[in-house]
């Protein structure tokens, strides 16, 4: 069978369309066995082949096939069930990658925004459970400062003076500490630092407004808000918790070219990060 030519298969009364060299990634499996007729688990009725097994958890071995990533819903539970298709099929890789059930479930992460208000000036600090997305928020947070002239922390626009950015504060892998508003300099002069966040284009000098933005940031990537309570009423620090859950990284197998396979390989396992 031409490895370009479409196959159809029903699995369980669900019925699923693809190309042979999809289902000869694997060489040894099953599938790729069935093409050549060599396995009388599954039937040829009228043009598709026929396989008594669970329909609905065959997608996610199309789905590997396809990608070579074990990629599952968050909500997903059933893993010995579908390690054990991935066995019927002789996808031992596959059953490899879904042996290791803690790297496959969502986790938890947890993150926590302390916000300070004195006078004209705002503080922030930022810690999160999990190193890589406060390193990508960091990434997204610019501050600017820049001397301006009767500048006050009402004004709702940095003046025509250039502002330069400066690095944010990173005490450690998890947090990250930022400021924003004005302090007095000299004569008429403050020291005015605004804040940006990626992907709202806007210099905010306002401590309440940056705050707002920082959490519609946080809300719009998947957090939500768990509690808001004050830590140091004097001092007017307030702390404000979110949750969310945080998708796995997609574990991968590598498919290498051997001599004599056609173009389809042998697999070995890997780990790739996914987006956020």
């Amino acid at each position: 069978m031409s490895n370009q030519e479409v196959v159809v298969l029903s699995v369980g009364g669900v019925r699923y369309v693809t190309r042979a060299s999809t289902l000869q990634q694997f060489p040894e499996s099953r599938l790729a066995r069935m093409l050549n007729h060599d396995d009388g688990e599954f039937k040829l009725v009228n043009g598709e082949f026929f396989v008594d097994r669970d329909g609905a958890l065959f997608s996610y071995i199309m789905d590997f096939l396809r990608t070579l990533q074990v990629s599952l819903p968050t909500d997903f539970s059933d893993y010995q069930r579908l390690r054990r298709e991935a066995e019927f099929y002789g996808l031992h890789p596959l059953a490899d990658l879904l042996s290791q059930e803690h790297l496959l479930k969502p986790r938890l992460e947890i993150l926590e925004v302390r916000f300070s208000l004195q006078e004209m000036q705002a503080f922030f600090r930022i810690f999160g459970s999990c190193s890589t997305t406060v390193e990508a928020l960091a990434e997204q947070i610019t501050v600017f400062t820049g001397q301006q002239s009767g500048q006050s922390w009402s004004s709702p626009f940095p003046s025509q003076k250039t502002l330069v950015p400066v690095p944010l504060e990173r005490p450690s892998h998890h947090d990250v500490v930022f400021q924003c508003g004005t302090e007095y300099s000299a004569g008429d002069q403050f020291v005015a630092r605004y804040v940006s966040i990626k992907p709202d284009n806007r210099k905010l000098i306002n401590g309440t407004n940056v705050l707002g933005l920082l959490f519609h940031t946080l809300l719009k990537d998947g957090f939500r808000l768990l509690s808001a309570r004050t830590v140091a009423s004097e001092e007017k620090v307030e702390c404000y918790s979110f949750e969310r859950m945080k998708s796995p990284s997609g574990l991968t197998v590598t498919v290498n070219q051997t001599p004599g396979s056609s173009g389809v390989a042998q697999a070995r396992r890997g780990q790739m990060q996914k987006g956020k």
